[in-house]
């Protein structure tokens, strides 16, 4: 029997042809929800730590996504933060390098880019960039930092009074904007908290939460620096240096009236006790009352227990951290508010949910609270996602990712072209659970606010790798710190000019340089 190879030929490539998967659609733009809040450390979130607290609806969207583990800032300072996000550029470049800078609007941002592909914008809540808001179709955005109860807030350029707990009213004006947003059209919204910046005022609800109960010191809580530079010991965050009213909640009376006399200074040089007065000043009569009912107690342990020494410092940490808590639980309970409303709308399958903070925090570490330093207290930020068209539940990524990769990573979901002067790299591969060969395995750090403004943290820049960190305070210092991030994962033993180290110290120093070089850095 005579075989007709062609047609067995092309009956089998036919085969082949159908057996292949067809092309993928590609997806729709995805709505996209940025929930940032201000100064949330890894080791409030339960997700990260459950040795302080527990964040359900935080932890839910690392849940039914991914959570990154090693996810950091370039800056850790509100405003320089914000603007890194915004336009996917290191400070030197945006030309915001510390909170005293006013925020150029006039460059490009993502929010601009995603509007000119059709999306709808907005922000509502903490902003704090000093300049009105560009790029976004709605704003009503906090004045400055924003007080924790009763706000006014600026709405597209009038500013409103408003009454309540913050943490509420933001999500209260983000849920109502997004009831009336166009729907044919996909939205991103930044939804931005000012908690749990200091000075941490609890919502009435948990003022009780963690009334009993001792929460333990960390570690390092009694770090004496002693391997260190100047720079650890000579800041101006030590948590011993706390106001006894602005950060105590305590009043004159409590330590004898006139100034509030601290212990030595708490970040700046002005006298908190007036300042703390007006703030209790601003609350209603019902808000007054149920803060009274709680901080008086507050206030006549301290007045009966004649604190001192070690047992004040440790006091003013629990003080301290039960507020700082409480006000992380407020943000938790109102993320799952908005989590709900998707859900109950029908938006959660097509909506990118992201949470994280706009840089890491002290929680006692070295005795410290605040930021500003390349350790990895404040370097470190919580960072979640949800994408359920993309992506899978449950997933860890290890890898080095950096608030410069927000912009470039909606740009690209949203089928938008990555303007070549963003500097971070777009995330989405991890959503699709796959990790680039090319990824970065190092990254360069600057701080910039010194001696101005708040805490005399020393002017300082850096580079960070997976396994080392390498640090230079300069200005009126100039010392060197290295660190072995595997051995010494708390950064006690400052390993530079250490020959045992010195091919890892080399190594470093080329990377620096070479980091500096790609990123435009200016010298000086």
């Amino acid at each position: 029997m005579k075989t007709n190879f062609p047609i067995l030929f092309l009956a089998l490539f036919l085969f082949q042809i159908s057996c292949k998967e067809a092309p993928k659609e590609p997806l729709p733009p995805p709505n996209i929800i940025f929930i940032m809040t201000d100064d949330h450390a890894n080791n409030a979130m339960s997700a990260y730590s459950t040795k302080l607290i527990e964040t359900p609806n935080m932890d839910r969207i690392g849940k039914e996504g991914i959570k990154f583990t090693n996810s950091f800032v370039t800056n850790s300072i509100c405003a320089p933060s914000r603007a890194v996000l915004l336009t996917g550029r290191y400070s030197h470049l945006n030309g915001l390098r510390d909170n005293r800078d006013h925020f150029d609007g006039n460059q490009m941002n993502f929010p601009k880019i995603l509007q000119q592909t059709g999306y709808q914008t907005s922000v509502v809540g903490k902003w704090h960039l000093k300049t009105a808001p560009t790029g976004f179709d709605y704003w009503n955005v906090l004045i400055g930092q924003g007080p924790y109860y009763n706000p006014k807030m600026v709405e597209n350029g009038d500013t409103i009074d408003h009454e309540g707990y913050t943490t509420d009213i933001i999500t209260d004006l983000a849920l109502n904007y997004l009831e009336k947003r166009d729907t044919t059209k996909p939205f991103c919204m930044l939804y931005h908290h000012k908690a749990p910046h200091r000075n941490w005022m609890p919502h009435p609800k948990y003022f009780d939460l963690y009334k009993d109960v001792e929460l333990p010191l960390p570690e390092t809580f009694y770090d004496d620096y002693s391997t260190r530079s100047k720079a650890a010991s000579d800041q101006d965050q030590r948590i011993e240096h706390m106001y006894l009213s602005h950060d105590m909640k305590l009043l004159p009376e409590d330590w004898g009236g006139g100034k509030d006399p601290g212990t030595g200074g708490s970040g700046g040089s002005h006298d908190a006790g007036p300042g703390h007065v007006a703030s209790m000043n601003r609350l209603t009569p019902e808000q007054r009352a149920a803060w009274d009912a709680h901080y008086d107690e507050v206030r006549k342990y301290f007045r009966e227990s004649n604190l001192e020494g070690k047992e004040l410092l440790e006091w003013k940490y629990q003080r301290y951290i039960k507020d700082y808590l409480r006000c992380v639980k407020s943000v938790d309970d109102n993320i799952g508010r908005v989590l709900d409303y998707l859900d109950e709308n029908g938006l959660t399958e097509n909506t990118l949910v992201v949470y994280t903070s706009d840089q890491g925090f002290y929680l006692g570490e070295h005795g410290w609270y605040d930021k500003r330093f390349m350790y990895e207290e404040s370097l470190r930020m919580p960072l979640v996602m949800r994408y359920p068209t993309l992506t899978k539940p449950s997933q860890t990524v290890e890898k080095m990712v950096l608030n410069l990769d927000f912009a470039p990573t909606f740009l690209d979901l949203a089928g938008a072209a990555i303007p070549t002067d963003f500097q971070g790299q777009s995330l989405k591969p991890f959503l699709e659970n796959e990790t680039p060969d090319d990824w970065r395995s190092s990254f360069y750090y600057q701080y910039y606010e010194y001696p101005h403004g708040w805490h005399l943290v020393k002017k300082h820049y850096g580079v960070r790798t997976e396994t080392h960190k390498l640090i230079h305070f300069y200005d009126d210092i100039d010392s060197w710190e290295l660190f072995d991030l595997q051995a010494d994962p708390n950064e006690l033993n400052n390993v530079f000019g250490q020959e045992n180290f010195a091919e890892i110290q080399s190594n470093l120093e080329k990377e620096l340089a070479q980091l500096k070089k790609d990123l435009k850095v200016p010298e000086g």
